[in-house]
């Protein structure tokens, strides 16, 4: 306990946690105020993409991020659902623990778009020109559709008639306008698509939107518990215009700048130089080792506890047939519950970071083990069986050194299939910021970089095809040689 305390004492205060939701605007901002934390001398970790409003929130609320970038008009409509005017905004948050940070300069607000040119072929420039045109193709992000201020608010209020409507990431909805599958897509106004590709924003006629105005949302004790760091956010406050941010995103999503870099240029021009400026990103194997180990955690950990509770139920299952059956039908309805369903479901239960992906993990292992240590205790000949007992060997002794090294192979098996399993999950950790290599390839996805995507995507298959070479050299040290599979003989 001494070492432990003397070791937490040499770790210092724990860092400032930033957070960001799952689009290029909202990272680039959290490495900003990351940035500025750093800048002043203080600890910070950014902990990117997390996913979409609900998601940053909560772990705002319940202080696993200490500070996020926000929209006022999000937080009126989504957070607040409508409740609360402008000007009891301040008190409404303080009533989560929550207080507003520095404005930083600029606003973001939704709005509809179209390519000129189909636009202008079809005479449509406001929203309500919508309304005669109900064969048009629209695709609106995920979180636009179902947010209180999104599709469905928009669609009453306009009374538009269109029923193609598909949800899809936000930067993929670029790519249906360029292809022509989609007709209309839900824009931010910081966007840098809309000069590079010419798109038309429509007229909000009806003024549906508010305004939405970017903020800091930082947590109530955080300047009492870090001295210094409402100090240091506040030297971002109105520093960022609508032109720079359009410029960031830019240089983000067109040129293909990793958000740091960017991120560390804009500070360089509006603060000056600091000490951390310099080439401090990682280079490509320093990465690939870091979300190795991360994502060998995850595996492993989660691997470890599906075994260890997998056996005995698989044990008990094939003892207890009635009770078997329960116990097959329970772990094989998780197996039917989609792998990012089930992620989100942990997290209001264990918030963000690994634990929620350990536990998705270990739920999704559960299944092959239980259904191979079953099979291959029940598979087992009954002659094997009547020998155990002449011999007058007890139900313990029995199980341990007779029932389970012969279903070892089949108990193996379905290890094996949990292990591949899990490293394939594994990447979708990435969105409540459990790292690995889902990280590059949800930035791939997010800026539609292929580099990126099989930066993340060629470890974890290899990833994968090493894990099931492992195991086959475990089962030659588990498996009885008598066991084993015979090799196959040369011709």
């Amino acid at each position: 306990m001494t070492a432990l305390l003397l070791l937490a004492l040499a770790a210092g205060p724990a860092p400032v946690k930033v957070g960001s939701k799952a689009f290029t605007e909202s990272v680039v901002l959290g490495e900003l105020a990351t940035d500025v934390l750093r800048r002043e001398g203080l600890a910070a970790e950014h902990l990117r993409a997390l996913g979409g409003t609900r998601v940053v929130w909560d772990a705002l609320v319940r202080g696993e991020v200490d500070v996020y970038p926000e929209y006022t008009g999000t937080l009126l409509q989504e957070i607040l659902g409508g409740r609360v005017e402008a000007g009891a905004l301040g008190a409404a948050l303080a009533a989560a623990g929550v207080e507003l940070g520095p404005p930083l300069g600029f606003e973001d607000g939704y709005a509809l778009g179209m390519r000129e040119d189909t636009a202008a072929r079809l005479g449509i420039r406001r929203i309500s020109d919508l309304r005669e045109h109900p064969e048009l193709r629209l695709g609106f992000s995920n979180e636009f559709l179902d947010r209180a201020d999104g599709w469905r608010s928009l669609q009453r209020a306009y009374r538009l008639p269109q029923r193609d409507v598909r949800g899809l990431d936000h930067e993929l909805a670029y790519r249906g306008l360029r292809g022509g599958s989609l007709d209309v897509v839900d824009l931010y106004s910081t966007d840098p698509e809309i000069q590079a590709e010419h798109l038309r924003l429509l007229e909000d006629d009806l003024r549906h939107f508010p305004a939405y105005r970017a903020v800091l949302l930082v947590r109530a004790d955080l300047r009492s518990r870090v001295p210094g760091a409402g100090a240091a956010l506040e030297l971002l406050r109105d520093r960022i215009d609508g032109p720079a941010m359009i410029a960031m995103n830019a240089r983000a999503r067109i040129d293909r700048l990793p958000e740091t870099e960017v991120a560390a240029g804009f500070l360089r021009e509006r603060l000056g130089p600091s000490g951390l400026d310099g080439p401090s990103a990682p280079g490509a194997g320093r990465r690939l080792l870091s979300r190795l180990g991360e994502h060998l955690a995850l595996v492993g950990i989660s691997l470890a506890l599906s075994l260890a509770a997998a056996i005995p139920l698989g044990v008990l299952a094939a003892r207890r047939r009635r009770l078997g059956q329960a116990v097959l039908a329970a772990v094989g309805v998780v197996q039917t519950i989609p792998s990012l369903a089930l992620l989100v479901l942990m997290i209001p239960l264990l918030g963000i970071g690994t634990r929620p992906a350990i536990a998705a993990l270990f739920l999704y292992g559960l299944l092959p083990i239980v259904r191979n240590t079953h099979a291959g205790l029940v598979g087992i000949a009954p002659d094997l069986r009547e020998s155990a007992d002449a011999l007058g060997l007890a139900p313990a002794f029995r199980l341990l050194r007779v029932e389970l090294p012969l279903a070892s192979p089949s108990i193996l098996a379905g290890v094996k299939t949990s292990a591949v399993i899990a490293v394939g999950t594994a990447t979708l950790g990435a969105l409540v910021g459990a790292g690995g290599f889902g990280q590059p390839i949800l930035a791939g996805i997010r800026l539609a970089d292929t580099r990126l995507l099989l930066e993340g995507a060629l470890p974890a298959a290899a990833l994968a095809l090493a894990v099931e070479w492992a195991f086959d050299g475990v089962e030659r040290l588990v498996v009885p040689r008598g066991l084993r599979l015979p090799a196959e003989e040369p011709r």
